[in-house]
């Protein structure tokens, strides 16, 4: 069976059960597949669950979504609903941009 080439790693950092927290993975997974649909993996690590996780990757705020792959390794902390500056911070590119119709 074929599976879809990833082309984004990500890794959203939340402390569950905010309202803040809950908003960024909504906006995070909506982001996703609209923008590149199949071509991500998205993990989500809760720094409350997994606090020695957090302290290793430097986590010192959430929301907090990190790029791990394509390197070099991007972040970007806090408010995830201005789709643009998501895109531009995590340098993702999306894959309909080249086939979008010139609108």
């Amino acid at each position: 069976m074929l599976k879809h080439a990833v082309k984004y790693r990500l890794k959203l950092y939340i402390t569950d059960h905010t309202l803040r927290s809950r908003q960024a993975l909504e906006q995070l997974r909506k982001l996703c597949e609209e923008q590149f649909p199949h071509e991500y993996e998205l993990e989500v690590v809760d720094v409350l669950d997994h606090p020695d996780e957090a302290l290793a990757q430097h986590i010192l705020a959430t929301p907090t979504v990190v790029r791990e792959l394509p390197h070099p390794i991007r972040r970007i902390i806090g408010d995830l609903s201005d789709v643009d500056k998501v895109l531009a911070g995590l340098a993702l590119h999306p894959a309909a941009a080249a086939g979008m119709g010139g609108k």
